[in-house]
């Protein structure tokens, strides 16, 4: 009868464990949010600061962190945007900074501080 009776709480524990985990799952899930990563070329503090708010201002865009060290900008966005990636890259070109699908103008990016300034000069 014990072994019964043990056997029968380890069965109720282990299905109250499962249950709890399942559940809590849900909460680290982003129904309805994609996360992309895009090369965005920079060099300093001040180009950090641009890019993300830049790509702040895009409808839909949720998040945006630009890394310095690796030039490549992450931002999470909802995915009825969709043309929030290709509208990010447009408006970080259109203020100076080169993307992988945009180039910035000369004008545009000649009007950058000069601490901004990342292209190579030949």
């Amino acid at each position: 009868m014990k072994t019964i009776l043990l056997l029968f709480g380890i069965l109720f524990a282990f299905t109250t464990f499962q249950s709890v985990q399942a559940q809590s799952d849900k909460y680290q899930r982003h129904i309805g949010v994609k996360t992309e990563t895009i090369k965005v070329s920079g060099a300093c503090g001040m180009d950090k600061q641009r890019i993300e708010s830049t790509a702040l201002k895009v409808e839909g865009v949720t998040a945006a962190s630009w890394n310095v060290n690796t030039q490549v900008l992450t931002i999470t966005y909802s995915i009825f945007s969709k043309n929030a990636s290709d509208d990010v890259q447009k408006r970080i070109a259109d203020v100076g900074n080169d993307t992988e699908q945009y180039l910035a103008t000369d004008a545009q990016y000649n009007a950058l501080p000069v601490c901004c300034h990342y292209r190579k000069q030949s």
